[in-house]
């Protein structure tokens, strides 16, 4: 028969939850045991959960990802939906898949923004003292960037749908084009973290991105089709890697098939290894080279 122990007067308050965790890694150092220490993978999810968590304690950060979308959609379908293609319903087969790709490279710069600013603040430097893989913490940066952009990609996805686009492509067809979309811009935010490991600041990050991605996204063929435009600008779309995710996207989600379909997204996946495997090396080595 087992019997209760109650604390006398004189025993005091029971410990608290934080003292008896606190007690627990006392001992633990004390007995000199030293924990496994955490391999790629573990220490990559664990920094994408921090960047999880500051997102899930600050949710304005997500203002940006669906404020873009929602204003460029409805902005330009009702705007120049009836001049460009003689119906809003028409214009959007050809905008939303382009809001697609522009919403998604723009909100790329945060994350760069975001590792510039950890760097400021101190905690670049803490981290790098830890024993894990050196590429953890940008690597799990990338992974909360991933979320940023399905997110971004689920406003889009949504808001079109309730303003009447049917993609003929059917949810296949969406689901592969946000998969094309969110590769580029997890490539894209490589180039960003290498930009904010030579800069270290926020602020030019984001000014240096706003630089580059703006004019990119109106000269391209997000908008409007490049077969109106003069025959210099038409050959910069023709080459800008923004047209190619868009067109990609569009062919995708329109169900459109093809060559010139299949075309589109090898072209758009060569793109992004390429950006992608010339600044991943980068990245990792001015990571090591901060002190």
């Amino acid at each position: 028969m087992s019997t209760t122990t109650v604390p006398g007067p004189g025993a005091g308050p029971a410990p608290t939850p934080a003292e008896v965790k606190t007690d627990r890694i006392d001992a633990l150092l004390a007995s000199g045991k030293r924990g496994r220490r955490a391999g790629p993978v573990t220490a990559s999810a664990t920094f994408g959960s921090r960047a999880l968590l500051k997102i899930k304690h600050d949710p304005k950060q997500l203002v940006d990802s669906a404020a873009i979308p929602i204003l460029f959609t409805v902005l330009f379908t009702y705007l120049f939906g009836g001049a460009i293609s003689g119906s809003t319903g028409d214009y959007l087969k050809t905008l939303l898949p382009g809001v697609l790709t522009m919403s998604i490279a723009i909100v790329t710069m945060y994350g760069g923004a975001r590792l510039a600013q950890d760097m400021h603040n101190g905690a670049f430097d803490r981290f790098r003292g830890l024993p894990i893989w050196r590429g953890a913490f940008v690597l799990g940066g990338l992974l909360s960037d991933a979320f940023r952009y399905l997110f971004a990609s689920a406003i889009v996805i949504v808001l079109g749908l309730a303003m009447g686009y049917r993609p003929h492509g059917g949810a296949p067809g969406v689901l592969a084009a946000v998969a094309v979309v969110v590769a580029f811009g997890i490539a894209l935010s490589v180039l960003w973290a290498v930009v904010a490991l030579l800069v270290r600041d926020a602020a030019v990050v984001i000014s240096i991105a706003n630089a580059v991605l703006i004019p990119l996204s109106f000269a391209s063929n997000i908008f409007v089709s490049p077969g109106t435009m003069p025959h210099w600008l038409r050959d910069f779309v023709n080459v800008n890697p923004l047209s190619h995710i868009a067109t990609a996207a569009r062919d995708l989600m329109n169900g459109a098939g093809g060559a010139s379909s299949t075309g589109a997204v090898a072209w758009s996946l060569i793109a992004t290894a390429v950006v992608f495997f010339a600044c991943t090396p980068i990245a990792l080595h001015l990571y090591g080279k901060q002190n």
